[in-house]
Parts: C-alpha cells; structure tokens; sequence
C-alpha cells in the first residue's frame, strides 16, 4: 500500500463520525432518486406496454342511440384505422352480504373470443360463452373489493328486470386502470363501482339496442389529426345524441394515471437536488477543516517531491471513498424504496403486470450525479490544498485579528457571563462559518417541514371537501332526467330527512379557441346540503343568473368574471347559448361549473327537470333506504359520504404514505447529519482553544457549554429560516401535484413545525452527548503541542 493510501484510511478512520454522517446525507439522495425514479420509468413502461399489447383506443365516443349501419360512414373518416361499437349501460347491482347497493358498467363483449380495441386480460375463469347471456366478467378490482369469487352471483336491475348474473371470469382492461365511474366521481370506490363484461346480443336485447349502439371507440393510423377527427364524429353523430367525442388525453383513467407519473417525474427530480445539494454542502465544509489541518502534512507531501496533481487526486479519493459507500447503501435503500413505492401503486391501478425495474443507467446516473455534486462541494477545498505554497504551509495560520465585536461595541456584553460573551464573540468574528453551519441546519429543518406538510394538506382537504362542501348523506342519480314532481317522491324515501335536487348537463364550454367537456351542475341557490366556497371558505351563493366555474376550469380556459362563456348542450335538443361568467368557487378536487338549478332549466327550456338529489338521511333507517334503492329501475347511482371521504384517505393519503416516510426518515438522517457535522467541525477548529480553556481552569462543563452553545445559537438562528425554507419548498411541492383530478393545498399546521422543531432539538441533544464525550477525552498535551 502506497504511502498516501495509508494516509487515505488513516484520515477516513480519523474522520469516521463526520465521514459516516455524509455518507448517510449521500444515500438518502442516491435512495431518493433511485426509489422514485425508477418507479416513474416502471410506472410509464408498464402504461406503454399495456396500452399497446391491449390496444388501447385513442378516442372515445358516448351516444344516445345509433344504428348499426352508421359504421361504414365513421369507418370512411379519413385517418381511422379500427373502430369499435358497443352498448354501455349503468345499472344497479345487489352484492352478498353487503347492504348498501353498487352500481355496474355492463359493457358489451362479442360472443366469441376476437381481437377488439380495449381488450380484455382474462386473470382469472374463462370467456363467456354464446347463448349464456347470465355470464359476466367482472373486473379484478370490484371483484376483490367485494371478496366474490368465480361463480358467484349478482342481482342487477336491467331496464327495468332483475336478472341473476354469473361471475365466469374475472378480466381487466387498458380502459379502466384506475376504475371510477366517471368524472363526476374522481376517487375509485371498488366496493361499490364495478365494471361488468357482457354479451353483445344479451345486453343489446335487455335494453333495446338490437342492431344498434351507445358507445364506439376508435384507433387512428399514424400522422392522423385527432382534431380533425373529433370535429367530424361530432358532426355526423349529433343527430343521435352524441355527448362530444374526447381524445385519449381526456379519457379519466389515462389522464389520472399520465398525471400520477408526471408528478412522480417532478417529485424525483427535485427531492434528490435538495439532498445531493446539502451533501456536497457538508463535504466541502468537512474537506476544507481536513485540509486546514493538515498544512503542515501538504507542505512535507510537496517537499518529498508529490506533485499537486497527486495530492489533488488524494484528497478527491477521501471524497470519492464517502461518496462510493454512500452509493451502495443508496442504491440498496432506493431498490427497496422503489420497489415499494411501485408496489403501492399497483393497489389504485390495475396492471396485467407491474413489474418493478431498476435499471443499471440509473444507478449509474445516481451515482455520478451524487459524485458530481460531492466532487463540486470539495472542489474550493482541494484547491486550496494544492495552491498553497510548501514554505507557507509548514507555518502555522496566523492568528485572527480580534477587535471589538458589534455587541461590544454596543454595550451589550456587560448582560452576558464570561462564557456568553466568549460564544458571541466567536460567532461575530467568524460570521462566513456560522452563516454556512446556519443554511444547513435550515435545509435540514426545511425538508422536516415538507414531510409533514402532505400529511396537513390531506387533513385540511378532507375537512374542506367533505363537512363543509359535501355535506350530504348519499346522493341519488338517476338513469334519465326526472321531472319536477320527483322532488317529492325522494323526500317520502325510508329515512330521509332532507333532500336537495340537483340538475346534471353535459356541455362543451368554449372561450375563444379553447373548450372544455364537462357536466354543468344546476344546485339550489340556498342549498345547505351541497355548498359552494371560496378561497376564504366562505360561503357562495349562486346569482340567479350566469355561470360559476371552479377556479381550475377558469384557468383552463382562460376565462374572468364578466366574460362570455360559450355553452354547447350535447344532450336533448342541444342548444347552443351564451351565458355570462359571474363568480368563482376554490374547490381542490377535480374541476366544475354551477348554475341556479331554475337558470339551468332555463338554459334548457325546460320545467323542473332534475337528475338527481342530494339525501340528508336517518342512520337508523339506511338499511330500508338501500334496499328500496337496490330495485329501484330509475336510480342509476348512488354515491355515500362517508365511503367517499375513506376512498379519498386511501387513495391519496395511502398513495403518498411511501413518499412521505421517505422523505420524513431522511430529513431526520440529514438533521442529525448536518447538526453532528457542525458540532464536530467546531470541536476539531477550536480544540486548541477549549484545551488552553482547560488549562486556564474552566472545568469540563463551562468548555462543552462554549461549545455547545455556540451551536444552540446557530440553531436557534437557523430556525426561522428554516421555516421559510420550508414553506417555500412545500409551496413548489403544492404547485408540482396540481392537476384536474386534485390540488393539494399550501396548508402547514403549527404541528409540522413543532415537529421540525422536535427532530432538530433530538438531534441537537444526541450530538451534544457524543461531543462532549469528546470534549472529557481531549488530550491537552497533545492539543497544545499541535502546530507549535
């Protein structure tokens, strides 16, 4: 071993506390990109495999009624590759042992197994087979919801008749990865939504669709402009009741999913940045004490004729040997986060297969990014090293010029011990230091405060969504717009105390040349059951005229108050108006439009038709309710409170559970790593002084108060900033998850701090011990003997 190796792991071994700290400080962000990078590219591989393997259709059609025949003219659209028809249809469903009713897509199948847009992975049973028109598939999701099983039966209300349906095989599809009914409904509620595959000729005979379909579905031959396309089918199928054909961008499971890895994809890149960042921070403050005091070292190294160049590399070795440790236990900690994390999607979205890949390129890009950034943070440092001239280095450093400090100056030493002013006077005249000893305690403090900030902003949407917006039992569809006297009939339901009708219109809202396709929502302008709010949570009431539009859908579409929205009704007689914006509401989950349910109708020329109503209901009496509903032919469905607020705790609490236990366990890695790194660094550049201290007489605890309280006073200034910090980062984490399906708000409690707070004081006490530990072992000899 080469004299200067035997160097490297002398100083490695001297150096193991601060040197374990950053490597610890390196893994957290070799793991954090390795984990949330690689389950994005798992994530959108598994996406682009199953799209294709599948044939996932690039648009999708829903219609009232066209005739079979139709088909040759859509096929003859230019730019069409595949098309397919269907019959869809919602209906009730009657689960085992469950009371409360759920609602079933029954989409039609062809008789014989055939390749088809959309197709089916069968995981479980068999196809149907023709003739048998009581044979379903079920999908996988409702399926284990519910605990059925391969032959089990479910009552349904089809148009009108109960029918007993059999579970022949359980299937899923490139359609529904995530499973929700629609856009309406925008968290997944497998208990009580399914997706139910059936025969074409049973399905199309139970509902009067012989010959005929609702639902068509298309492919599109490369270089085709979807546009184009979508402009011609709404042409040619508005005769029969065609609600606006969307693209693939629109359908709900694929932008939930497209949006859930482009958050991902945000979340790796940033988080990782921050961690890297403070570990090149903690190097090059490590490197630069290592390389102070070893001057005398550098100057002998030179005088036997090393050249800079060799004592530069050995000195990046020190860096590269912390940095290579850290990448294996990064790497081995980021697979196993990774993995997790893929594993934890794969609850909310149905893959044949998600298959978890860390690939070889992006360990490696980890590892040099992480190298990189360590190598940028010792660069001062090394060049110092190699710059400084050998006659200069085997003199010690001169001694820094005192002068009265600004709190002397000032007058205020006289309030402060002899020990308070030897603190003060330390962090005055070395300000550089305790600046930079400052910003990484408050990095440090900030990303505690990102961690526990998702955690607020669950709890804050749940208290805003669901008690003060959503304040109704149960809500009710139904499968046809109602007329006015339905009304009444809801309000004599079993249980029902209070009731509030509701108007559902699906619509193309245009301004200038952008549009949006969405379903206007007429409520009653004093409603107590269903309200809307603003950004103060303060309640809006609905003028008698014009439209509200969520804050989100107005800035879609670029729209203000006062401006003229376009409104194109793709339902009924389909009237074309022009309706006045007039307010806004700041709701945080999915995007809406709301008019006076009387506006509405009026919009509509029609009576008091409603298509739904929101239930204020009796607890005791639910059971009643349900089965009444469960063979109820108009009621199509039904959506409850309190499953909705334990979909919604699931889906997005659950969903980034993974991602905040990761960045909470490396935040306090890096807390306890930046606050041990600072201690030590100031216990090894004043060993001198505390030693003369010890010496004067001060005894062993007045020498570790100097010390420590000098890190306390960092600490307490590092505090506020690293609040703001943390603020600042959780906003662009706020402004990163921002999408149609949900927006996490800016909202971190005093909780979140104290948390911080907590952590950083833990670290600080557990440093303090260790420190003066070291302080009690000091060899004053020694110490005294250094540099003379």
């Amino acid at each position: 071993m080469s004299p200067l190796a035997q160097k490297l792991w002398r100083d490695l071994l001297h150096w193991r506390g601060q040197a374990i700290a950053i490597i610890l400080v390196v893994a957290c962000g070799i793991a954090s990109f390795v984990s949330m990078l690689s389950a994005y590219h798992s994530l959108q591989l598994s996406q682009a495999t199953y799209y294709e393997q599948y044939r996932f259709a690039d648009i999708f059609v829903q219609l009232k009624r066209a005739p079979e025949s139709f088909v040759n003219q859509i096929a003859a659209i230019s730019g069409v590759a595949q098309l397919q028809t269907r019959v869809v249809m919602d209906v009730t469903l009657d689960i085992p042992q469950r009371d409360e009713p759920a609602i079933g897509r029954l989409i039609s199948i062809p008789e014989q197994p055939s390749v088809m847009l959309n197709d089916l992975y069968l995981r479980q049973g068999r196809y149907i087979q023709a003739g048998r028109n009581h044979e379903v598939l079920v999908s996988e999701a409702f399926v284990n919801a519910n605990q059925l099983q391969l032959g089990d039966m479910l009552g349904a209300v089809i148009n009108g008749r109960w029918q007993s349906l059999q579970i022949v095989g359980i299937a899923l599809s490139p359609e529904y990865i995530y499973e929700i009914r629609g856009a309406g409904n925008l968290f997944p509620d497998n208990e009580r939504f399914g997706v139910l595959w059936i025969g074409r000729e049973a399905l199309a005979t139970a509902f009067n669709m012989d010959g005929a379909f609702n639902d068509l579905t298309l492919s599109l031959m490369p270089q085709a402009s979807q546009a184009d396309i979508i402009s011609q089918l709404d042409r040619l199928l508005a005769p029969y009741g065609g609600l606006g054909a969307y693209g693939r961008e629109d359908q709900i499971s694929h932008r939930v999913l497209s949006d859930e890895i482009t958050q991902l994809q945000g979340t790796a890149t940033v988080v990782p940045i921050v961690f890297l960042g403070i570990a090149a921070f903690l190097l090059h403050i490590s490197l630069s004490r290592l390389v102070s005091t070893q001057r005398e070292q550098i100057a002998v190294l030179k005088a036997f004729g090393y050249s800079n160049n060799t004592i530069g590399m050995h000195y990046f070795k020190f860096v590269l040997a912390i940095v290579l440790v850290g990448a294996i236990f990064g790497t081995g900690i980021g697979v196993w986060f990774g993995n997790a994390v893929t594993h934890t999607y794969a609850q909310f979205y149905a893959f044949p297969v998600l298959r978890y890949e860390a690939r070889i390129e992006l360990i490696i890009a980890a590892i040099v990014i992480s190298g990189g950034a360590a190598l940028f943070g010792a660069f001062i440092a090394v060049r110092r090293a190699v710059l400084l001239p050998p006659a200069e280095a085997m003199r010690p450093e001169p001694p820094a010029v005192f002068r009265l400090t600004l709190i002397e100056r000032m007058g205020l030493h006289t309030w402060l011990s002899p020990v308070g002013r030897m603190i003060a006077r330390n962090i005055e005249r070395k300000p550089v230091q305790a600046f930079f000893a400052a910003l990484g305690i408050a990095l440090a403090i900030a990303m505690l405060v990102v961690g526990r900030y998702l955690i607020d902003a669950v709890e804050y949407m749940i208290d805003v969504q669901f008690r003060q917006v959503q304040r109704e039992d149960i809500t009710i569809v139904f499968n046809n717009p109602r007329p006015a006297r339905v009304r009444y009939e809801v309000n004599r339901l079993p249980g029902v105390l209070s009731s509030e009708p509701f108007r559902s219109v699906a619509a193309r809202l245009r301004f200038e040349h952008r549009s949006r396709r969405i379903a206007i929502t007429g409520l009653e302008p004093t409603g107590k059951l269903r309200r809307l709010i603003d950004r103060q949570l303060n309640t809006v009431n609905l003028p008698p005229n014009g439209i509200v539009l969520t804050k989100a859908l107005a800035d879609i579409l670029h729209i203000g108050s006062g401006d003229l929205l376009t409104v194109e009704v793709l339902e009924e007689e389909r009237p074309i108006r022009t309706v006045p914006v007039v307010g806004f509401v700041d709701e945080m989950i999915g995007v809406a439009a709301y008019m006076d349910i009387h506006a509405l109708n009026r919009l509509m020329q029609e009576g008091g038709t409603i298509s739904g109503a929101f239930l204020a209901i009796d607890t005791n009496q639910t059971n009643q309710l349900y089965t009444l509903l469960k063979r109820t032919p108009a009621v199509t469905g039904i959506s409850i409170r309190q499953a909705a607020i334990a979909q919604f705790q699931e889906t997005i609490a659950s969903s980034r559970a993974i991602f905040t236990t990761v960045l909470v366990i490396f935040a306090c890695i890096i807390a306890f790593g930046v606050v041990y790194n600072s201690a030590r660094i100031a216990l090894s550049e004043r060993s001198r002084e505390l030693a003369t201290l010890r010496i004067m007489g001060f005894s062993r605890a007045q020498v570790t108060v100097i010390l420590l309280g000098e890190q306390a006073a960092i600490i307490l200034f590092a505090l506020p900033w690293g609040f703001v910090l943390g603020y600042a980062f959780s906003a662009f984490l706020s402004a990163a998850f921002e999408s149609e399906l949900y927006r996490i708000p800016l909202i971190i409690t005093k909780t979140s701090y104290a948390f911080a707070f907590g952590v950083i004081a833990i670290a600080a006490i557990i440093s303090g011990f260790i420190i003066r530990r070291q302080v009690n072992r000091l060899d004053l000899v020694a110490v005294l003997k250094t540099r003379e």
